[in-house]
């Protein structure tokens, strides 16, 4: 669709229903879209010209319930949230991808060059250059893309930018280039790919199946090629709590390392019984062998892997809550998932800089605001980022006072699940 067409069917209402439809989203947030959408496609015009463009999103995440437990082929609950990447793009008749993206340098790079390269390990190229390796290990042609990207979702807030960021990419490529055959749940393996083996972070696949899916979902990794996924009708304001995220402040440094170490000692523990993965070892066995698995792989591996245990059972119980009305019985979970992350995961500090207990300070506060209501937990990866509450309506604005507070302004966001998944705008 020409740049000018998009202008006018923004400016003139044509895509409100369906901003409405992604975002579920009232009149003012219906206005602030259709803004933000059309100053990305001014941008895109001063930096590429006049072009058959197309808009696209994909949302940031909340993890719900299953603290690293999908790396471990467990279950996990998780939602889209209404804070998301937006993109202005366009095929450009070369092999080169281009993409300027706020706060970032320039990216280009070469469709006709798709292997791993180390000199990218970590950086925004690595995951487009994943994502278009894998497109085209399925069959399909690549070409140069041309793509304005601004975003919501901020980096190291705990609400997974980097999936969403690989979903958003993939979007594109698939509307472009697949004719959108490709599905959510392979949109979503794509990154994953990507992540782990372009970027160098072997993260599991949730934070992209959320992104990629939209809504609330029960998800079931037993087996990754097919998982199993059961989406969740589950109305947050007829709970009478708001879901709120908070920045603890912590220092957002590489901690690859950190959530490397939860992989390979829960590995350790399931190589103990002869698994891969921790989904496949009875619980029984592993309490029944517990001495012998602390002194083949340490207590701290021992812990962690209690932990999945315990929260990969809470997940399908959190999942049940929800379905049936009982978000009494969904916040005692959480509660419980909080638990066991601090003492069991132990994933709330870096070993490397045990003084900075940003996240820790920033629980303790939030329970001492919420005064025995509600439910805080860490979220996401932990070590630093943010921490997830649930909070009575009529505290939200008291908590969120609180906690800015201490931590800053704009430290807590109160956010909604939005409705969808990786998405075409319009073009």
């Amino acid at each position: 669709m020409k740049l000018d067409d998009l202008k006018t069917r923004l400016a003139g209402g044509e895509l409100d229903t369906e901003i409405r439809r992604i975002y579920a989203a009232d009149s003012a947030e219906i206005a602030s879209t259709r803004e933000r959408l059309a100053a990305l496609i001014e941008r895109f015009a001063a930096d590429f010209g006049e072009a058959d463009a197309g808009l696209f999103s994909a949302p940031g995440r909340t993890e719900m319930g299953g603290n690293h437990t999908d790396h471990q082929r467990g279950h996990v609950l998780a939602g889209s949230v209404n804070l998301d990447m937006v993109a202005c793009a366009a095929p450009n008749g070369s092999t080169t991808i281009r993409i300027i993206s706020d706060g970032y340098p320039a990216l280009e790079l070469d469709t006709a060059a798709l292997e791993p390269d180390s000199a990218e390990v970590g950086t925004s190229a690595a995951l487009v250059r994943g994502v278009c390796r894998a497109v085209t290990d399925r069959g399909y042609a690549v070409g140069g893309i041309d793509a304005c990207i601004t975003s919501q979702v901020p980096g190291g807030s705990g609400l997974s930018s980097s999936a969403a960021y690989e979903v958003l990419v993939g979007v594109i490529v698939n509307h472009l280039f697949c004719n959108d055959e490709l599905s959510p749940v392979e949109l979503a393996q794509i990154g994953q790919y990507a992540e782990n083996t372009f970027f160098g972070k072997p993260s599991g696949l949730m934070d992209q199946m959320a992104s990629s899916l939209g809504g609330v979902v029960h998800i079931d990794f037993a087996d990754p090629a097919n998982p199993l996924v059961e989406p969740i009708a589950f109305d947050m304001a007829a709970s009478g709590h708001v879901l709120c995220i908070v920045d603890s402040g912590a220092d957002h440094a590489d901690l690859t390392s950190e959530y490397a170490a939860i992989t390979d000692e829960m590995r350790a523990v399931s190589q103990h019984f002869g698994k891969q993965y921790l989904s496949e070892v009875r619980e029984a066995d592993f309490w029944a062998e517990l001495q012998a698995v602390r002194a083949a792989t340490g207590d701290r591996a021992a812990l962690r892997a209690a932990h999945f245990f315990g929260d990969n059972a809470r997940v399908p119980k959190q999942a049940a809550a929800l379905v049936e009305g009982r978000f009494p019985d969904f916040l005692e979970l959480v509660r419980a998932s909080g638990v066991s992350s601090a003492m069991q995961l132990q994933n709330l500090f870096s070993t490397a800089d045990p003084h900075q207990q940003a996240v820790g300070v920033t629980l303790a506060l939030a329970d001492h605001l919420l005064a025995g209501r509600g439910a805080v937990r860490v979220h996401g990866g932990g070590f630093a980022g943010t921490i997830q509450a649930y909070v009575p309506v009529d505290r939200a604005e008291d908590f969120r006072a609180g906690m800015d507070a201490v931590l800053g302004a704009g430290s807590c966001a109160i956010l909604h699940i939005r409705p969808a998944g990786g998405v075409v705008i319009a073009g």
